[in-house]
């Protein structure tokens, strides 16, 4: 795959990132619920490297639109994590594979954003932050659970054709 980006390629990916983004702003009402995992998951297995776009597009729109804060230094990693496993599993075929994955990014999804707080609190600031949030963590294990189940495969399947006509 050639790795320069075309005009038609920025298109899509800044508009998979806006849509990542709204998407998630649309489920806010929803503790943890969101389907950014989802998307970020399709976008490492179908765009490969250039997942880097659509992904960033969205971490973006998240701080022009919540403003830049200690968090935002998770968010310029933990979707990497979850790509770049993604991306190793790119030929699983299986959704229940996908689900898996995606859960227990939710659930582990405190634990990842952790080294940001020792380093900003301490030990017992990162431990503490990351315990009390674990309902939170379960909640988004769940839903990234169920999401990924029901629409990982269709959406694979929509995007690779969608990417494919490019």
């Amino acid at each position: 795959m050639d790795s320069k980006l075309t005009l038609r390629q920025a298109v899509l990916f800044g508009m998979l990132g806006s849509l990542t983004f709204a998407a998630k702003v649309a489920m806010a009402g929803l503790p943890n619920i969101e389907p950014a995992s989802l998307f970020i998951m399709l976008f490492a297995v179908v765009f490969g490297k250039k997942c880097i776009y659509p992904i960033y597009t969205y971490v973006v729109m998240e701080f022009l639109c919540y403003g830049i804060h200690l968090w935002s230094i998770n968010y310029l990693y933990v979707w990497l994590i979850l790509a770049a496993g993604a991306w190793l599993l790119r030929s699983v075929k299986n959704p229940f594979v996908w689900a898996l994955l995606s859960g227990g990014f939710g659930l582990l999804f405190g634990l990842f954003c952790a080294p940001v707080y020792l380093v900003s609190g301490g030990i017992g600031y990162a431990v503490s932050w990351w315990i009390s949030g674990v309902p939170f963590d379960l909640l988004h294990a769940g839903g990234n659970f169920v999401m990924a189940l029901v629409l990982f495969v269709p959406l694979r399947k929509l995007l690779t054709r969608l990417y494919s006509r490019i």
